[in-house]
């Protein structure tokens, strides 16, 4: 008998002599788990040598649990909502060289893009400084300065840390996946956060999936932001929809069967998947769909119970706004966050905006535009933070506010802004975050980010960090990352 060959990368099933048979002493259960195992990437202790994906333990302690990301697709205005910028509305009208801020257009950080398409359309030294559309003031105890748009939120400003002083490499809209994967579209697509936060960390529920993604999807960039590329299928996202009825796309058999009648199909499917494993034992969208499957049948009963907003009382359904037809949509998207994040689901990002380009692309019409989706967000969005603080969640929760850019301090076509990647405005709140701070800055027209510029990675850093994981412990054989893929942590948001 040939002796067993041994293999030394991540995707070789080769397994020793000894371990062979050792699985063929347990039977049939044995040849399944080992298949699947080795097809996993698990290697037992008679593998040395072999890449050992992670145990689903942080690498050290972490100050959070669970990340909740909110992003508002379209890019909003930072002008507008949490970098309020007088100087815009005194020299408006001028060109941005006629101004006394003229030597922001001499700046060494514009070569900090990379165009997917030539998407400057208003030439920036012709182009007028646009005033301000909004109203602002100081709020709470820490006095941040936020826009009249944002009413709710200024009453959760002290727990909340905003990051003024943003910017991306991605002037289109592919920017989102850049925010979520850290990887420039033109690069190709990569794993998104939450497919690495799932990877790196083991589940908290085996009832509900670790990722999950609402809202509206971004629109075939890189399969939609639910990818976990090459970390497999296996730490995609699970798309769930705020739906009681049907939250879950093929979740529910075509004819109406009970419980029980679902627990037998589900056992007999099992077991067809644990044979065809057998005979497949390299096949990672086989694993992932046994996994799939019967991550699915427990789903059956713990997501309508997520749904279950009568469940909740009175107040809190008014404090999301579910009593307003213009807050519910999206009030009801943070109320189910909090309720999958409160029963362990790890990561959760929840999209508001439709349409590739997303509802918050003001290229014109910005006062119109960005009034009507602040009335529909604010509210529910300080209710999350509210909601979570009160219920001694918000400690082990991350809440991330992001855009893919912010808008250019002059006007486009009369009554809108540009795209604009130099300079924005994101916050963080919970698990481990200060509160009631404002970190970095951009210049008096809200240009470039000039004070403790953050790259987007930067934000991922953070996350991990609070996590408990080092990303550089979840590198892949063969999937070179950069420095600048990583991230560096903010230390002076960190509480």
């Amino acid at each position: 008998m040939a002796r067993a060959r041994r293999c030394f990368h991540p995707g070789c099933t080769g397994v020793s002599r000894r371990t062979f048979l050792s699985d063929v002493g347990m039977g049939l259960t044995g040849l399944a788990l080992g298949a699947m195992l080795a097809g996993d990437g698990i290697l037992r202790a008679d593998t040395p040598g072999h890449f050992v994906p992670p145990d689903g333990k942080p690498h050290f302690a972490p100050r959070a649990k669970k990340v909740i990301w909110l992003m508002m697709r379209g890019g909003v205005s930072h002008m507008e909502s949490f970098d309020p910028k007088p100087a815009l509305t005194e020299h408006a009208g001028k060109t941005v060289a006629e101004s006394p801020h003229k030597a922001v257009l001499e700046s060494p950080y514009f070569k900090n893009v990379r165009e997917v398409v030539v998407n400057n359309i208003v030439d920036r030294n012709k182009a007028k400084i646009f005033p301000l559309q909004v109203g602002y003031k100081k709020c709470g105890q820490s006095g941040v300065e936020i826009s009249d748009w944002w009413p709710h939120v200024r009453g959760i400003v002290d727990d909340i840390a905003i990051l003024r002083s943003m910017w991306t490499t991605d002037n289109n809209h592919g920017a989102q996946m850049l925010f979520l994967s850290g990887k420039h579209m033109l690069d190709g697509c990569a794993p998104t956060i939450g497919a690495w936060t799932h990877y790196g960390l083991g589940t908290l529920n085996e009832n509900l999936p670790q990722f999950i993604s609402m809202g509206a999807r971004l629109e075939s960039q890189c399969f939609e932001a639910l990818d976990g590329d090459y970390l497999g299928p296996e730490n995609a996202a699970v798309e769930i929809k705020v739906d009681p009825k049907n939250p879950l796309a093929y979740g529910r058999p075509e004819l109406e069967i009970g419980l029980e009648e679902r627990a037998i199909n589900a056992g007999l499917l099992d077991k067809l998947n644990q044979l065809s494993a057998v005979e497949y034992p390299a096949d990672k969208d086989l694993h992932a769909r046994i996994n799939a499957y019967e991550l699915a049948f427990r789903m059956q009963t713990a997501v309508p119970d997520v749904m279950r907003f009568e469940d909740e009382d009175a107040g809190t359904r008014k404090l999301y706004g579910l009593d307003n037809e213009v807050t519910r949509p999206f009030g009801e998207q943070l109320l189910a966050a909090r309720r999958f994040s409160e029963r362990g689901v790890r990561f959760i990002q929840v999209f508001h905006g439709p349409s590739a380009a997303g509802e918050w692309d003001a290229h014109s019409k910005l006062k119109e535009n960005h009034s009507s989706l602040c009335a529909k967000v604010d509210q529910p969005i300080a209710a999350l933070i509210t909601d979570l603080k009160r219920r001694g969640l918000l400690d082990e929760t991350i809440v991330l506010w992001t855009t893919e850019f912010g808008r250019t301090p002059y006007a486009q076509g009369g009554d809108g802004r540009d795209h604009h990647n130099f300079g924005f405005s994101i916050w963080m709140a919970g698990g481990g975050i200060k509160g009631g701070i404002v970190h970095g800055a951009t210049d008096e027209l809200g240009y470039h980010a000039v004070e403790k510029r953050q790259f987007v990675t930067d934000i991922h850093a953070t996350i991990f960090q609070l996590l408990g994981l080092d990303p550089r412990r979840l590198e892949i054989p063969g999937r070179k990352r950069l420095d600048m893929d990583y991230g560096r942590p903010i230390p002076e948001i960190i509480a």
